[in-house]
């Protein structure tokens, strides 16, 4: 019997709930969250150990994405594309209170110093509070004497590049840079399937017994990148369209690309030859699949497989929609 074939695919929301998380996932974002006022990270799109995805309705629901991975690679990814393993990790995080300050490493050192990839991010703001901060990069001409110092003595914060963020941001983390998000902060974020994190500092935090939080200073340290500086959320160069829907291409990198489309009238979005990752910001859209129209809200996130190639996307209103793929 033949399987039933690939379609726009939306997953059963994976909910971690942190000590820094919120409500907000649920109250803004639509995720099935119950009491309690600690819900931190959903993840929409993931295939990272005992995390893994599950297709949430359909003639597919109930299969994972790993399942999808081992045995319909060509489908999902595109023919001469197979993957191991699903290789980006698609979230959304609401910061009722400050992360740790932390650094992720590269390939190399993920490998070397975690046993996982490495893990470059990026993010994209959907709802700061005013004061809020993002902290991305190191001051310029912060070098490591200034850093081993400074956490030495918990006084990290003034080396730290810091912004207030607005709605709209986004953000390159690379991995390297030195980097937190401050209270307040709602967004969402596309990363290398990993969770290989170096803690630099966390505030002088400390737990209910009075311990505080344990670094890893020394991977820090070899992970960090000196010579970077400074990162401030990219400048887009928007692209009008014949129809008035405009496309704002945010981040190249060599793990994945990020757009994001404003639309009003229907667009094809996607590919034939890589899947197509698309995260709806605001509004409502219509995806156009073999059983027809699939409708996808703000908070919503679905996997176009390569094999559906171009998908019309069809707005009810006005929506903003985020779109990722591999380069």
């Amino acid at each position: 019997m033949q399987p039933p074939p690939l379609e726009p695919l939306a997953f059963t929301p994976i909910l971690r709930r942190l000590v820094w998380g919120g409500r907000r996932l649920g109250t803004v974002l639509g995720k099935p969250i119950g009491d309690g006022d600690d819900y931190a990270e959903s993840w929409e799109i993931a295939d990272y150990h005992d995390a893994v995805s599950v297709v949430r309705d359909g003639p597919l629901a109930g299969t994972t994405l790993r399942d999808l991975v081992e045995n319909r690679p060509a489908e999902l990814f595109g023919r001469g594309r197979a993957e191991a393993q699903f290789p980006l990790l698609v979230k959304l995080l609401d910061a009722r209170e400050p992360l740790s300050v932390q650094v992720h490493p590269d390939d190399a050192l993920g490998r070397e110093l975690a046993g996982d990839r490495g893990k470059t991010e990026a993010w994209v703001v959907l709802a700061a509070d005013p004061g809020s901060r993002i902290y991305a990069g190191l001051k310029a001409g912060v070098g490591r004497e200034d850093l081993e110092r400074a956490i030495r003595e918990g006084a990290v914060e003034p080396l730290l590049h810091q912004f207030e963020p607005r709605p709209g941001d986004c953000v390159l983390v690379e991995a390297g840079t030195v980097h937190a998000i401050g209270a307040g902060v709602l967004l969402a974020e596309i990363q290398q399937t990993s969770d290989a994190t170096f803690r630099v500092f966390d505030w002088n935090r400390v737990d209910a017994a009075g311990k505080p939080r344990d670094l890893h200073v020394d991977q820090a340290l070899r992970s960090i990148d000196f010579g970077r500086g400074p990162v401030d959320p990219i400048v887009p160069a928007p692209l009008v369209l014949e129809d008035g829907d405009v496309r704002e291409p945010l981040v190249r990198c060599r793990y994945f690309e990020l757009e994001r489309w404003t639309i009003e009238a229907p667009a094809e979005i996607g590919r034939d030859d890589r899947f197509t990752i698309l995260m709806v910001l605001d509004g409502e859209v219509r995806a156009r699949g073999p059983r027809g129209d699939l409708t996808f809200r703000k908070g919503e996130t679905v996997l176009l497989p390569a094999t559906i190639g171009p998908t019309m996307i069809i707005p009810v209103g006005r929506a903003v929609v985020l779109a990722c793929q591999q380069p």
